[in-house]
């Protein structure tokens, strides 16, 4: 199995090394000429007016970031998100030991290579967004994965699962269901393990990986606002609860068709295969051991549920306002994980084949791209005002919210795209009405655009490795069992582009048009 070659939490020295510049460059007394405020998170710690007080004055969004920032900035700020995208891609193909060894290194090199140019023009604005996208997104984001993967690696699955194609359809079909009432997340952790158990003995199991990808870690979640980070944010925005339920046409239509490629494809390998296991006298004897570990599973489940629903005010940490149920969930979520590892028996885990490559592997290389992203999603947030105003002006009927949706959803995170195009609906059906009014106008008059920018952000996080976080963590595991997984580009050209597509097209035309 893959371990690390040296786990030293290289991006946590990249966020120390930022603040470090930040509170050395903020405290200049002249700055480069720029309409956008250069108030920074220094000035509030010494008494100074934040950017939340002064955007609460203006009236814009809180957590929204800098609408001026988004206008003055150029598309090659970019540059860096793409570059770490590219190696994500390239480096396991052209230099695989290098890449396994040097990964969080070069996740912090192309961090770095954003973060000091942006400092260095923007100062105190840059040291607010800097800090507001690792405490706001990336660490809630990991220590939500984080619970997630330690609770269920502590339940282990054992029994006679043959991984025939009938069994193996059943899973996905559980999976898929379960993914909206535990997330994607839940679900993909809970299930790799004894999926990958059951198909051991087959000698190709890297299609039954990516659909597990497909309809788990992704289309599964469509049904409630738990199952996806989107659907969440659509609900803390006005969006009623189980209006999501309301997707579950499209998310039928595109299950039905992938399944049954997948069984049909499934057969095809299963039928080649010259050592399938004799059927087993007495069933298949499933057990399953550190069941207790489902109390903890629930406990996270209910602490995301929580966060949305309790209004407890906010605690400022280090200049950026933080809701205090969010706070108090990321806590829950702590205590749950270490409730799992201190009450499951080190064999089950060992027999569970638990390592923790997986998450170190996705918390160095999401540190990087969660900072490089920064200049994208301003520019997104920045609507027809922005460099990437071709892309938002472009944006008309229902068919155009779905793909453009989708498709920035594919590798940026869906949350905040989603959240752009809503507001872009918004604005277009119902300009200057409060935001709550204008969602239950918007589904009232014009649902099928809330319709095609939900299913769009959760559908197409499946196109590639970086659309959803289970994606990356799935792909991961598999490749620790010794599963060959397809690289970045072919995991897009080989599946993506043959199956998930055409299926994308068939529901565009079926409810988009």
């Amino acid at each position: 199995m893959r371990r690390i070659a040296h786990p030293r939490p290289y991006y946590l020295a990249v966020v120390v090394m930022i603040l470090a510049m930040g509170l050395a460059t903020s405290g200049r007394a002249e700055s480069p000429p720029s309409e956008v405020d250069r108030g920074s998170v220094v000035d509030h710690v010494s008494g100074g007016e934040t950017h939340d007080e002064a955007a609460a004055e203006s009236g814009e969004e809180h957590g929204g970031g800098h609408e001026d920032l988004g206008r003055e900035l150029p598309l090659y700020t970019g540059l860096p998100f793409a570059g770490i995208l590219l190696s994500i891609a390239l480096f396991p193909l052209v230099a695989p030991r290098f890449w396994h060894h040097h990964f969080p290194k070069i996740s912090a090199f192309w961090g770095l290579l954003l973060v000091i140019p942006f400092l260095f023009a923007y100062r105190g604005v840059a040291v607010y967004e800097i800090l507001h996208i690792y405490l706001s997104d990336y660490v809630p984001f990991i220590i939500l994965l984080w619970s997630l993967y330690t609770v269920a690696g502590g339940i282990l699955v054992t029994g006679n699962l043959s991984g025939s194609p009938v069994v193996n359809l059943i899973m996905l079909v559980i999976g898929t269901l379960i993914a909206s009432l535990i997330g994607t997340t839940g679900a993909a952790m809970l299930l790799i393990r004894p999926f990958m158990r059951a198909n051991a003995w087959r000698s190709n199991r890297t299609y039954q990986i990516v659909f597990f990808i497909f309809l788990v870690c992704n289309i599964g979640g469509s049904l409630t606002p738990l199952g996806d980070p989107p659907l969440f944010l659509g609900f803390l925005h006005g969006v009623p609860f189980f209006w999501t339920m309301d997707l579950v046409a499209p998310m039928a239509v595109v299950s039905s068709m992938l399944l049954a490629i997948f069984f049909l494809l499934d057969t095809y390998h299963y039928r080649k295969e010259k050592n399938r296991p004799e059927a087993i006298e007495g069933g298949t004897n499933l057990k399953i051991e550190g069941l207790h570990n489902g109390i903890f599973l629930l406990g996270v489940v209910g602490a995301v549920l929580m966060s949305g629903l309790l209004h407890l005010g906010e605690i400022d940490v280090l200049g950026i306002e933080r809701p205090v149920a969010h706070l108090l969930r990321d806590g829950i979520l702590i205590v749950m994980g270490i409730l799992s590892l201190r009450t499951t028996t080190r064999d089950i885990r060992d027999r569970n084949e638990f390592t923790w490559f997986p998450i170190q592997e996705v918390a160095y290389l999401f540190a990087g791209i969660f900072v490089t992203m920064i200049p994208v999603l301003l520019i997104l947030k920045a609507g027809s005002d922005g460099a990437l105003s071709f892309i938002i002006e472009a944006v008309q009927d229902p068919v155009h919210y779905f793909w453009i949706t989708g498709g920035l959803s594919s590798f940026l995170d869906n949350a905040p795209t989603y959240l752009v195009f809503l507001n872009t609906a918004l604005g277009n059906f119902s300009p200057g009405v409060p935001e709550v009014q204008a969602i239950h106008q918007l589904i009232a008059e014009n649902e099928i655009y809330l319709r095609a920018i939900a299913s769009g952000a959760v559908f197409m996080g499946a196109n590639t490795y970086i659309g959803n976080a289970p994606n990356f963590m799935v792909r991961s595991i598999a490749e620790e069992t010794g599963v060959s997984m397809p690289s970045f580009f072919g995991y897009i050209l080989k599946y993506s582009l043959v199956f998930l597509v055409p299926s994308f097209v068939v529901i565009t035309l079926i409810f988009f048009r």
